[in-house]
């Protein structure tokens, strides 16, 4: 559909990431082979991206009419038996330049410690949510026989710990384990989770859609289950709105502006996509949105998620 008004105004990305390579911190990213990795070769992303860079790649979207003043800084695989770290060091980028708004940190959910782990992370000012990828097989055919962390007692347990703690819960997983997401939705209702990249719709033939589609429209039937439209990768693809029109869509119909955010994956959707191209293909996207859902998907919903008040916004918002 032609675009009628695009949205401007004040963005929160709601997923992004920062790293310092000398810290050491994330081995994937160090010396050292690649990991398997579903983007494919990452050589461009091993290097330093610190607050300055980020809000380089930001100013790119003044154009449009966009102007990012939030952002939330979820964990990159930090050293397992040093997590706490991460949380310290990007809190602290926080207070010397304002960047990010927010952390999302790392727990390993079915350790033996993870209770006080947890509250040392939540005892962080900025800390809002925690991460802990749940693993799952690699094909919709191995899912039954694969099943994820989030169907493991210990695990579960764990994750029970979250909301008397006010942490949300990040989940990065195939569509095809989310039944056992909305399963988990149902169990722990007062706990929120927000869906990381849109539940990896990588294969879009209309098999791959479909099982993608009925997966999102089981969990979304949960109110504390959130979506965050990024990751939107498709192997040797360019990012245009038509290749992304269907999903962002469907997410959008299916949990509605008021529980969606958009966000860059930055700098790791850097590897097939600017900056601009992405936030640019999310406002044509959405150019026939009402103005409110247009605000709620870009700015609204992230600030009321991850609890971003006026004093962790970069510049007024309007």
């Amino acid at each position: 559909m032609a675009a009628v008004s695009p949205y401007a105004g004040p963005v929160v990305d709601a997923h992004h990431h920062v790293w310092d390579l000398a810290l050491g911190g994330q081995p994937w990213l160090v010396d050292g082979p690649m990991i398997a990795f579903r983007y494919g070769d990452y050589g461009r992303i091993r290097r330093d991206y610190l607050p300055a860079d980020f809000l380089a790649d930001t100013a790119t979207v003044a154009d449009l009419g966009l102007d990012v003043v939030g952002s939330a800084f979820v964990e990159t695989e930090w050293r397992v038996d040093d997590t706490l770290s991460e949380v310290a060091w990007v809190s602290g980028l926080a207070e010397r330049t304002g960047v990010p708004s927010v952390v999302v940190g790392h727990a390993v959910l079915d350790s033996a410690g993870v209770a006080d782990h947890l509250a040392a992370v939540a005892a962080a000012p900025l800390v809002r949510g925690i991460r802990h990828k749940p693993g799952g097989a690699a094909t919709p055919d191995r899912a039954a026989a694969e099943p994820t962390l989030m169907t493991d007692a210990r695990w579960r347990a764990g994750f029970g710990l979250l909301a008397p703690l006010g942490l949300h819960y990040e989940l990065q997983v195939p569509w095809w384990h989310l039944h056992e997401a909305a399963d988990l939705a149902a169990a722990f209702d007062q706990t929120r989770i927000v869906i990381n990249h849109t539940g990896l719709p990588a294969d879009r033939s209309p098999a791959g859609l479909a099982g993608w589609r009925d997966a999102m429209r089981l969990v979304a039937e949960h109110p504390n289950v959130y979506c965050k439209i990024s990751g939107l990768d498709v192997p040797h693809t360019t990012w245009t709105p038509d290749l992304q029109r269907e999903v962002v869509l469907t997410t959008l119909d299916l949990f509605g502006p008021w529980r969606c955010m958009f966000a860059s994956n930055f700098p790791v959707d850097a590897l097939w996509a600017t900056y601009a191209q992405i936030f640019g293909g999310f406002q044509d996207l959405t150019a026939d949105l009402s103005a409110s859902e247009q605000r709620a998907v870009f700015f609204d919903t992230a600030c009321d998620f991850y609890r971003i008040g006026p004093d962790r916004l970069w510049s007024a918002a309007g």
